[in-house]
């Protein structure tokens, strides 16, 4: 039996382009403009749909991604200039070599793999 757990991310308004796109996640074609589902290359899927009006209050908003990858230098330099900080993935005391970046309408997106496995 096959078993998945995908994340849902909502947006005021889902976005035509996101940076998850640089990320390897290709929308489905049969997904309806205002319910995105992606994919990438190594089973990886996010849905992103637009939130109720009120749900999110512009500035904090509560949704975020993590996004498990090896390749962490490399996609830190696709996004160079635009990660906070000192501009590049570190070692975090929970264990994980990663960044972040900021999404439309406010959702994090962090990019990370565990440290010991570096």
């Amino acid at each position: 039996m096959l078993e998945l757990a995908i994340g849902k991310v909502l947006f005021q308004q889902v976005p035509q382009r996101m940076r998850i796109d640089q990320m390897g996640f290709v929308r489905n074609k049969d997904s309806p403009d205002d319910y995105r589902m992606l994919a990438d290359s190594f089973g990886g899927q996010i849905h992103l749909s637009q939130a109720v009006e009120g749900w999110l209050v512009p500035g904090r908003n509560p949704f975020g991604l993590y996004l498990y990858r090896e390749d962490v230098d490399g996609l830190a330099a696709v996004f160079r200039g635009e990660i906070p900080g000192d501009g590049g993935p570190s070692d975090k005391p929970w264990g994980m070599y990663e960044f972040a970046l900021n999404a439309p309408d406010d959702v994090l997106i962090r990019v990370g793999w565990p440290t010991r496995l570096r």
